[in-house]
Parts: structure tokens; sequence; C-alpha cells
């Protein structure tokens, strides 16, 4: 990193190439809440699949942060670079970028332990979400780092920083979050096609040494519109470059379904967490509760809540004998130390699927049968193994797929023009009318809308796996 002149400093991203940072950006990156993205990697344990996989939420959040400047550049929307860098030019325009990046740069400040594989135990405990005074909310990263943006108002707080610039918290709180009163920001940061998804394909792609995430940024970039819905703006992308779009939506898919979600990969993120889940029931892992007292009181101790602090922890109850009782989540324990894998069980009723989306019925048929088979399967080893023979079911809890179907964007709407929704992707056709990409006649995705991968995994202790091998539980 380099001082450059016109008050910015400059990162070199292996993306991107130099990216411009502004005054108040390199000071939120230097506070204890954004270096702590240094420790956190970007894709939990796949780094035991793609060795390669060792990059942090750090660099992806200032790579998200630079694509929602590229976007605003591209829809004519951005500041010139003389008032984004300098600090004494103050107008509407220029507000609106600078709370754009922001929004995107804090995005993932309150990510967990090995980012999504840690926070699922904690939306799943529910610590916070089942208490008395509640307001109902998920204990996941984006509350908490909501928390932090409005919460934090001391030397080298978020909220400080920003109420010393001038900039309202709950703007950008809003901002990330998705709910804020202007639906092409919304949609720049939160939509089917984003500056999120756009930065995390590519990079992960790039660390991991596999294509699936791959698709061209640069056409996709220059065909960024802005229509006009009634009084309300939103974003759109020519027709020109559907293809590109469906290229997008398309390795995005492939991502999930063959990288994320693929019994390889998932594994670990599996066990880790299990193991969470369990040291929350034991009080022996940071509480959602202290989380938020931490970010809001002692930020070098919340620094500490990062990849480092699970991986030590779970070493130090595995020596200390903590898990000595708990032979299933000792065995676990020493899985995700050692990286020593789990068996992943293969049968029928845990194959993955093309379903559809709109036919509600057979697939909580195929999710019922699913969950079934992992209840005969810890049957069978209750009543003829014993505690070393475990078993941990991973069922997926969010559909994988291209894009959400007509139907189901009607079902969930919230706005009275579904042009206005959030999420879906909008095309703007060659004689400037603006549609969803699920109307788009000669569109490969708008024939594929209703459909979502269903990808389960089951994964076995190795004297599990033998014992099930003796019976006709594989084979049924």
């Amino acid at each position: 990193m380099e001082t450059k002149t016109r008050n910015s400093k400059i990162i070199f991203d292996p993306l991107y190439g130099f990216v411009h940072i502004t005054a108040l950006e390199w000071e939120i990156i230097h506070t204890p809440f954004y270096q702590r993205l240094r420790w956190i990697k970007q894709i939990g344990f796949s780094c035991y699949t793609f060795p390669g996989a060792e990059h942090s939420r750090f660099g992806h959040s200032i790579g998200v942060m630079h694509n929602a400047h590229k976007i605003a550049q591209s829809i004519g929307k951005a500041a010139s670079d003389e008032d984004l860098f300098d600090d004494k030019v103050q107008n509407k325009r220029k507000t609106w970028h600078q709370n754009l990046r922001l929004a995107a740069l804090l995005h993932d400040l309150g990510t967990f332990c090995f980012s999504h594989t840690t926070e699922m135990a904690y939306i799943r405990y529910g610590e916070t979400t089942k208490s008395k005074n509640s307001k109902g909310h998920p204990d996941d990263h984006e509350h908490l780092g909501s928390w932090i943006i409005k919460n934090t108002n001391f030397k080298n707080g978020i909220t400080h920083i920003l109420k010393t610039r001038g900039i309202n918290p709950q703007t950008i709180s809003d901002l990330v979050k998705g709910v804020a009163d202007d639906p092409l920001a919304n949609q720049i940061l939160h939509s089917e096609i984003d500056c999120d998804r756009m930065d995390y394909l590519l990079r992960d792609a790039h660390y991991t040494g596999l294509n699936y995430g791959t698709y061209d940024r640069d056409y996709l970039l220059h065909h960024f519109r802005v229509v006009k819905v009634g009084d309300q703006e939103i974003l759109a992308i020519k027709h020109n470059a559907l293809h590109c779009v469906e290229d997008f939506l398309s390795a995005r898919f492939a991502w999930y379904s063959q990288v994320v979600r693929s019994g390889r990969g998932a594994k670990y993120d599996a066990l880790a967490e299990e193991l969470t889940y369990y040291l929350l029931e034991k009080g022996q892992i940071y509480s959602y509760s202290q989380l938020l007292d931490m970010a809001a009181n002692d930020p070098m101790k919340f620094y500490g809540f990062n990849d480092q602090y699970f991986m030590g922890l779970t070493h130090r109850l595995y020596t200390e004998g903590f898990f000595d009782k708990d032979v299933r989540m000792k065995d676990i324990a020493h899985a995700l130390l050692l990286e020593d894998s789990p068996k992943s069980i293969r049968v029928e009723a845990f194959r993955q699927r093309i379903l559809n989306q709109d036919d509600q019925s057979k697939t909580e048929k195929i999710i019922k049968r699913a969950h079934e088979k992992v209840q005969e399967i810890r049957d069978y080893l209750k009543k003829h193994g014993d505690e070393k023979d475990w078993v941990v079911a991973d069922i997926p809890k969010k559909s994988i797929v291209f894009v959400k179907s007509k139907r189901q964007i009607i079902k969930n709407k919230t706005q009275s023009n579904v042009l206005l929704e959030r999420d879906p992707v909008k095309i703007l056709s060659e004689t400037g009318e603006a549609q969803l990409l699920v109307d788009v006649d000669n569109s490969t995705i708008s024939h594929l809308q209703n459909t979502f991968n269903f990808v389960p995994n089951v994964f076995c202790s190795k004297s599990a796996y033998e014992l099930l091998a003796k019976s006709d539980i594989l084979n049924s």
C-alpha cells in the first residue's frame, strides 16, 4: 500500500489491480473491526480441499466496494474522482456514491469465524432471537455488522468515524441490510447480480484455482443501466449482455453445486457447524450477546473473534480433555484440527437432484425422505453401534437457484410493481423497456427459472460407515 496524491491511498488487488481508497475508508479499514477480517477465511474450511483458498473477508470486502464503485460509474451516478477524494467537497452525488462505497466496504463487518460455517450454528441456536426482548432478528452476521455500525461511538469506532464525517450510521446500516429507501442502491448491493457476488465468484475461483466462477466482468459492467419505474430508479442490464448475464448466473449455480455444496468441499464446514452448536450449548464459545457487548465496549477483544480464536479454542479444549466424555465431539474436533476426513454416505435419499421451485409438494417429500433416511441411519447406529459411530447431517437450508422463479417473485413480492423488487435481474430491451429476466423469451435462464439444485450431504465416522456397510441401509 502506498500514499497517492489527490488525498487517496492505493491497494493493489490481485483481481482488479490498483484500487483507490478515500481517507475516510482508509480510517475505517484501520480500525480493529475491519482489520479483524484479515483473519477470517472467505470460504470457510474449503482450504482443506483447495490449499490455495486462504483468502480473507478483508480483501473480498475491498473488492465488493470496488465493484460498487465501477457500477456507479457505469450507470453515470458516480461522483468525479476530484470530488470523491476531496474531503472538503460535499454534494448530493458525492454523498450517494460515498454511502454506496461505505455500505459495500462494511457489508461483512459482522462475519463469524470461518465465515458462514460457524454462523449457521449461531442462527440455529438463536440466543438473542429467542430472548424476551428480541425483535425477532436472526443471530447472523448482517445484524452483528449493523450493531457495530450503530453502536461504536468512540475513538476508532465505526459509528464515531461516520458521525465525525457527517454520515448517518443508520443510513449505512440500512444499505448494508438492503432495506434503504433507495431501490437502485439496494439492487447494486443486494440482488441476483450485485457487487458482492461479482467479487466472490471471481475471487474464489482465483484462489481455489477453479474456473467455475468465472464470467466476463468488464462486459457485464459496461452494460449496466438505470431505468425509471414511476418515480423510482432501478438497476437493469442491456439486452446486449444477456448471455453474459446467463454466464454469471450459471457460474454461480455451478459454484455452489460443485464446490460449496459438494461433499468434498462441505464436510468440514458441516463438522464446524456441529462443533460450534455444541460449544454454544456448553457455554464454551462466545455467545451472540457477548459478541454484541464486545463490539460495543471492547473492540480489541472483539478483534480476537476470528478463525484463530476458533481453532485455538478447539485445540485447547481438545488437549485439556474437555471432549473426553463425548467421543462424537472429540472425533469431530480431531477431524477439524487435523483434516481427518469423515466418510460420505451415498444413498438414493441423499442424491443430488434438480427440483422445481414451484412444486412445493414434491420438494417437501424429497426433503422429508432425506431426513427420514438420516433418522433411520441414526436409529440403526444407536442399536448396533456405540458413541464412536456418529453421523452429521447437512441437509440444505437454502436452495441453489439460477434465479427466483416468476411465481415465487410474485408470491413474495413487497412492492406494487415487480420491477421494484430488489433481487430479480432486470433486462433492458432494445426498445428501452425493462422486464424481469424470467420474462425474456430468448433467455435460456428464463426456461430454467423454476429449477433449483438440492444437494444434501451426510457424513459419518469411519467406524459408523463400516457398520452401515454390513447392513442393507446403504443399498436401500
